[in-house]
């Protein structure tokens, strides 16, 4: 049987797109160690390691991007930014779509 961490999990078909998360500032102590130049791929499930308050904050943006869509205003409609909860040590992350 194959790893449940190997495999796909929820809609894989047309129009979905896995999405690129990375750490790109962090202020103060993160709780749960983001630094900087972390990062990893959303394939339609919370990607193993990563804060789940944070990620919880990026979900809607997570979905626009997994399925195709964009805010209008974006000048690059494959990015959005999104930080963290924790206002005295925030963490803001980078959510770039993968086109394959």
């Amino acid at each position: 049987m194959e790893s449940p961490a190997k495999r796909r999990i929820g809609y894989q078909g047309p129009g979905h797109y896995r999405v690129k998360i990375e750490v790109i500032s962090q202020e103060g102590h993160c709780a749960n160690g983001h630094q900087v130049g972390d990062s990893w791929v959303s394939e339609h499930v919370t990607p193993g390691g990563i804060c789940i308050a944070a990620f919880n904050a990026m979900c809607p943006r997570l979905n626009i991007l997994e399925f195709g869509g964009a805010f209008p205003w974006r000048e690059n409609k494959d990015e959005m930014f999104c930080t963290c909860p924790d206002g005295k040590n925030p963490v803001t992350f980078r959510l770039t779509r993968i086109r394959e």
